[in-house]
């Protein structure tokens, strides 16, 4: 898998991630990327990684499902990351 874009979920509460998470997987052809990330308050996070496309369409339905399920914190896409990024948060290095 070409895994050149990062998408990334937080939501309050690890149910509504889980809602997350498994629209993701299903919407489009992505991997995580992280394992799920605990943060204060509640708030948790996941990474996932794939072709730009993928990723958008991917947090796109992740994002609905979490503010389905709960309260989404924040989505976003970094297409392209720089090989530090990846390195650091995408579990490996630039390919």
């Amino acid at each position: 898998m070409n895994g050149n874009a990062l998408g990334l979920i937080e939501t309050q509460g690890l149910v509504c991630l889980i809602n997350a998470v498994d629209a993701m997987l299903k919407a489009a052809s992505v991997e995580l990327a992280s394992s799920i990330i605990k943060l204060d308050g509640g708030v948790v996070s996941v990474l996932i990684r794939g072709d730009v496309s993928s990723v958008r369409a991917a947090v796109e339905a992740g994002a609905e499902a979490a503010s389905r399920a709960g309260e989404l914190k924040a989505a976003h896409v970094i297409p392209r990351p720089g090989a530090r990024v990846l390195e650091a948060f995408g579990g490996g290095s630039a390919r």
